[in-house]
């Protein structure tokens, strides 16, 4: 088992920058593959970012790609998401999750791949 606990979302200018984090304990995060989610008011929850466990590989969706960063701290146990260049349309509640499956079929995109997840915390982009 392990729990996350992200933190760092709250109201910023369109073009403006959040750093989220993702806490984890329990267990040592870097026993997992890290993801991001994120879900908008009546949108279905959606793949944002990914890293592996030593964070050698990152992935991005096509709407983030340039703009935000994922990165972790192993030694420290959190993940990280820096969001650069908000845009009104990056408004939702980010979840991070935490996947201990390996293989390279897993599917890493698709939240149902995910084992544990934090409570998400809410970031609004004001244009």
């Amino acid at each position: 088992q392990v729990q996350l606990v992200e933190s760092g979302g709250g109201l910023v200018q369109a073009g403006g920058s959040l750093r989220l984090s993702c806490a984890a304990s329990g267990r040592t995060l870097s026993s997992f593959t890290i993801g991001w989610f994120r879900q908008a008011p009546g949108k279905e929850r959606e793949f944002v970012a990914r890293i592996g466990r030593n964070g050698g590989f990152t992935d991005y969706a096509d709407s983030v790609k340039g703009r935000f960063a994922i990165s972790r701290d192993n030694a420290e146990n959190t993940a990280y998401l820096r969001l650069n260049s908000l845009k009104s349309e990056d408004t939702a509640v980010y979840y991070c999750a935490a996947d201990g499956g390996y293989g390279s079929q897993r599917q890493w995109r698709e939240s149902r791949t995910y084992d544990y997840w934090g409570q998400g915390t809410q970031v609004t982009v004001s244009s």
